[in-house]
């Protein structure tokens, strides 16, 4: 009886070092993966303002507003150049929203960064960061921040709903007990 405990108790200790070890190795990889993401989306910020930039100055050439051409190209009767306008105010809308995400992630503590990442999370942008995403080794305060997160947070799990739970049954059953 004594044997088997020894060897029940030398299993949860493997499987304690086991999970911070997963937990530290995939939960460090979070805030790599949001870097990563960051530059993907400084990429689109850019590209948008470049697009921006150009009907900036396609509105100056002809004496306008950006804000005035892109009333009286919505106005045209052509429904091409109409269009051209639904484009133009994308553009605007699209190019605010992505500098509104960068500077959030930018200026996000620690402890927000994850929950502003969710609020502003561009599924495609994500996407294309998942295909290319290169783990590394953590070298920050954050990556370790998120590496002693991910131990606790595994090491709960296993405590919590596998092995409390298998202790208890163990401890329902009743013993025979031979005369």
């Amino acid at each position: 009886m004594n044997l088997g405990r020894k060897l029940l108790s030398a299993g949860d200790t493997l499987a304690d070092r086991a999970l911070c070890v997963v937990g530290a190795v995939l939960f460090s990889q979070a805030p790599e993966f949001m870097q990563q993401y960051l530059q993907r989306l400084g990429g689109h910020l850019d590209e948008a303002r470049r697009q921006l930039a150009q009907f900036q100055h396609a509105a100056a050439q002809t004496g306008l507003t950006l804000d005035r051409l892109i009333a009286q190209t919505a106005a045209n009767a052509d429904p091409a150049v109409a269009k051209l306008g639904g484009v133009m105010t994308e553009a605007v809308a699209r190019t605010e929203h992505l500098q509104a995400a960068h500077d959030a992630l930018l200026s996000a503590s620690l402890w927000t960064r994850p929950f502003v990442f969710l609020r502003y999370l561009e599924a495609d942008i994500a996407r294309a960061t998942w295909r290319i995403f290169q783990p590394a080794v953590p070298t920050t305060f954050e990556g370790l921040a998120y590496a002693l997160l991910g131990m606790l947070v595994l090491l709960a799990l296993y405590h919590g709903v596998v092995r409390g739970p298998l202790a208890r049954l163990g401890r329902a059953r009743p013993r025979v007990v031979a005369r």
